[in-house]
């Protein structure tokens, strides 16, 4: 009895603890799946006779070097076409709202509002002001609102809830500075931690969880490789395409589709609105064409790019990996959305491996388990 309940108890309140530091928790988390390849990189390194530490500082500060070179190389583009971005994006939102307002009364009208959209509105009667703030509902939108102050509405009650960890400068910097220290410790020694989460189990069970977290480590790797490769091909192609299309700033707009690949499900729509306002400056047409390009690029990303690269690694059922992309989001805002599907990766690897495996007695293959690959 006492020892079941100090057990409840210590749940309720690392629960609580991690409810209340769930930041630094998921920071951690990503430091830890960084950690996990450049681990990998160490590895290498060490068959040519070189400590892990100074291969895992070799390897991040390497890879530090390689973006602030990329930046440095790629500013100058990149200043031109952001000023041109703030520029012109503005403009292209009131050209939009403009045209919506023009359309109203015709097709688009009635698909958008129905048809008491296209019927003809009779002449408004003239009432004094006086009587018009008595007539109009508390609360009600002011109807002269342009379409760039509701968009801008929008998207600051976007970034208040979904970027909540962003509003200070130092908490990114102490979150990059966090995750580069704890990258470097976990691939300088990884066993050091394996030990230690080993030394929390009986000792009838610690073959089989040692079984468990190398597979995990290994579907991890593989997330993240996956991830790379994604959003590299999602910079590159999306660049390409806008450059065929003729759109302004076509290169910070393939860095910004490239860098949001990262942020899954709202990353992709996030990427396309400023590309598809600026391909309006032109044209609705084209503003059309962009839209149906960045559907159909991340509709073969999704079904073709993907699904090969996931091949025999990371393999989550699609109505699981959106639900627990939603249940994160809602609890933990934009940290909990990146660390959603490699959660449900690391999670899935337990249950199949533990429960389906263990309990049930069924036959699973799980990458890094005894079937998939030789352990030392």
């Amino acid at each position: 009895m006492v020892r079941a309940t100090a057990l409840a108890m210590g749940l309720y309140f690392a629960a609580r603890l991690f409810w209340l530091a769930h930041p630094l928790f998921l920071t951690a988390f990503l430091a830890v799946l960084f950690g996990l390849a450049v681990s990998s990189g160490v590895d290498q390194l060490q068959r040519w006779r070189i400590p892990r530490g100074v291969g895992a500082a070799l390897i991040v500060l390497s890879f530090i070097g390689a973006l602030v070179g990329f930046g440095a190389a790629v500013a100058p583009i990149l200043r031109t076409q952001g000023v041109e971005l703030r520029r012109k994006l503005p403009e292209s939102i009131d050209r939009l709202d403009r045209w919506f307002t023009a359309k109203q009364s015709g097709a688009l009208g009635m698909v958008m509002k129905g048809p008491a959209a296209a019927a003809p509105v009779a002449p408004a009667q003239v009432v004094p002001d006086s009587l018009r703030a008595t007539a109009a509902p508390a609360g009600a939108a002011d109807s002269t609102e342009t379409l760039r102050e509701r968009i801008g509405a929008q998207l600051g009650h976007m970034t208040k809830y979904f970027f909540p960890v962003l509003t200070s400068t130092i908490a990114v910097v102490a979150g990059l500075v966090l995750v580069i220290f704890i990258s470097i410790y976990i691939a300088t020694d990884p066993e050091l931690y394996h030990r230690g989460l080993m030394a929390m189990f009986p000792h009838r069970h610690r073959p089989r969880v040692g079984e468990v977290l190398t597979a995990m480590g290994v579907v991890l790797r593989k997330w993240l490789v996956i991830q790379l490769i994604a959003m590299t091909t999602i910079g590159m192609v999306t660049t390409v395409a806008l450059l065929a299309l003729h759109v302004k700033a076509a290169f910070a707009l393939g860095v910004i589709a490239g860098l949001l690949e990262f942020v899954p499900t709202i990353g992709p729509i996030m990427s396309s609105v400023p590309a598809i306002g600026m391909a309006f400056l032109d044209s609705p047409e084209k503003a059309v064409t962009v839209a149906i390009v960045y559907v159909g690029i991340h509709f073969l990303e999704s079904h073709i790019l993907i699904p090969l690269l996931m091949k025999g690694g990371v393999n989550l059922p699609p109505v699981l990996t959106i639900l627990g992309q939603v249940l994160m989001t809602l609890l933990f805002g934009i940290l909990g959305l990146m660390c959603a599907v490699p959660l449900l990766a690391a999670a899935s690897v337990a249950v199949r491996m533990l429960y389906v495996e263990g309990v049930i007695g069924d036959p699973e293959v799980v990458p890094g388990g005894l079937s998939d690959v030789k352990l030392d």
